[in-house]
């Protein structure tokens, strides 16, 4: 059984054995930032997009010190030659807490079907954490739990007013009568997802609030995100998206697209 490791504050060691006290915000309040990095052959992608964002969380959670950044890439690089190096395909997950603890761990890749089902869980996401990948993510998680409740794979989080957000954990796609490649805006109170600003300029994408309507009646629909990079979507509620058992035509594109940019970055 594979090991994984973290590094808190320097320190190397199985993730079993690393422990931050229970007296630490992050842990009692969820006060804290966090960046999940997608690791290719011991490679992270798009390491200093991660970083400039929990910089910018940090900043905006006032987390009350300077985010280490030297101090994460060094330990980024000696924690993933101890996990195997290049024989490591999986996650990085670095995390900062209130109480000043610096924490990398990696981890497998989470199990996704290769086709998702989604289900519609109303949302009201809160404006005064825009900006800011925090550590508080119950209900994000809650979110996907009570959609699998019902049957699906992953939530759908819409406003009370039938407005489309994105998933718990990654950004929605979708196409219209008019073939365009939509996603809903970020002033819509979304994430400023690293992946979703990628997919944004390799493939041709219209940002434009999107309605319950909308991506019911679309042809094809995806998600994106770090660990899923290009998910097609089978159904959205009872909305079957039927491609002969495969992914639409726009969503395969994009998918090799990512795909591309991804070993293209990494060398």
């Amino acid at each position: 059984m594979t090991t994984e490791l973290a590094c808190l504050d320097g320190r190397v060691a199985p993730v079993a054995e690393t422990s931050i006290g229970v007296g630490d915000e992050g842990f009692l309040r969820g006060d804290g930032v966090f960046e999940v990095i997608r690791i290719y052959g011991g490679r992270p992608f798009a390491l200093a997009e991660h970083l400039d964002r929990i910089e910018r969380s940090a900043q905006n959670l006032r987390l009350g010190y300077p985010v280490p950044r030297g101090e994460l890439e060094a330990e980024a690089a000696e924690l993933l030659a101890a996990r195997g190096g290049d024989r490591f395909d999986g996650c990085l997950r670095i995390v900062l807490t209130r109480g000043g603890r610096r924490l990398l761990m990696t981890e497998a890749l989470p199990f996704a079907p290769a086709r998702a089902r989604l289900g519609f869980v109303t949302f009201a996401p809160t404006r005064l954490l825009d900006g800011i990948k925090s550590l508080s993510y119950a209900a994000n998680m809650l979110a996907g739990r009570l959609a699998r409740e019902r049957g699906f794979d992953e939530a759908l989080l819409v406003t009370p007013h039938g407005r489309v957000l994105e998933a718990p954990t990654s950004s929605i796609f979708w196409v219209g009568g008019d073939g365009v490649l939509a996603t809903p805006p970020l002033g819509e109170h979304i994430l400023a997802s690293i992946t979703r600003d990628r997919i944004i300029a390799l493939a041709d994408v219209e940002e434009r609030p999107t309605t319950t309507d909308d991506v019911l009646r679309s042809s094809e629909a995806f998600l994106a995100s770090t660990t899923r990079e290009v998910q097609p979507i089978a159904a959205i509620e009872d909305r079957e998206f039927s491609h002969a058992g495969a992914a639409g035509e726009l969503t395969m594109a994009a998918a090799a697209a990512l795909r591309a940019h991804v070993e293209a970055s990494l060398g």
